[in-house]
């Protein structure tokens, strides 16, 4: 068995658009240069897992990314049938718990290394608000707040790999990755990391990694109906315990 906490500092990407009911078409938002969130975040990340026989193993991980901003529109931007004018100051925020689980079947595991596939589920439940001075087809402009949410369940299939350069030194890496268009959906999820960890105590080690995630939907569902395009990458330490 083992568990893993990390801190993670990633360099974050991340465009959403929400058509309404009214039917009118939503604005491709980048909320970080249309609307100041912060494209640069640390973030906590918890991981365990156990070796359940000699080749298969099961994790499972959870971290969260939540940002605030609030900025004045450079142009139109239309969101769940609210139009908020050019000009306009927009407080905006974006929400994403990310949960991943997979068993691994390791077909090749030696005394220094390991080679295996993997399958598993990524999912991630995301929260976009938007709020300030905005119109409704004809109406006045007054407040308006929208909030739509998404649950989107991907499962994946994936390769690891690890290779202990000494008794203490370990490499490793995996690719988890999915393209699936199925009833509400229509996209693609890829997480990949390459890690490096040294053991410093029999039970403890200490490692740094680096971590690409990329999600790329088209959703049509009551709750959003529209695009989401969110994409983070960059470094990580971590703390490991091993029993």
């Amino acid at each position: 068995y083992w568990l893993e906490a990390s801190a993670y500092w990633p360099d974050i990407d991340t465009t959403v658009s929400v058509t309404g009911t009214g039917g009118r078409v939503g604005t491709d938002i980048n909320l970080e240069s249309d609307l100041n969130l912060r494209d640069r975040k640390a973030l906590p990340a918890f991981l365990a897992g156990a070796r359940l026989w000699d080749r298969v193993t099961i994790i499972g991980e959870y971290y969260a990314l939540d940002r605030n901003g609030s900025a004045q529109a450079s142009r139109d931007i239309t969101f769940d049938d609210v139009v908020y004018r050019a000009g306009a100051q927009v407080d905006s925020s974006f929400e994403s718990n990310i949960y991943r689980l997979a068993v691994g079947y390791s077909f090749i595991r030696q005394e220094n290394l390991e080679l295996g596939a993997a399958i598993g589920l990524h999912a991630t439940d995301f929260e976009a608000t938007l709020s300030g001075e905005g119109q409704i087809g004809n109406a006045a402009i007054q407040t308006q707040r929208r909030k739509r949410d998404l649950i989107a369940p991907m499962p994946t299939v994936g390769l690891y790999g690890g290779y202990a350069i000494t008794p203490r030194l370990t490499v490793a890496g995996r690719v988890d990755y999915m393209s699936l268009s199925a009833g509400s959906y229509d996209g693609s999820v890829i997480n990949t990391e390459a890690r490096a960890s040294y053991r410093i105590w029999e039970n403890v080690g200490v490692g740094a990694m680096y971590r690409y995630v990329s999600y790329d939907f088209d959703v049509e569902k009551k709750r959003w109906t529209g695009q989401l395009d969110y994409k983070f990458s960059g470094p990580a330490i971590f703390l490991q315990a091993a029993f």
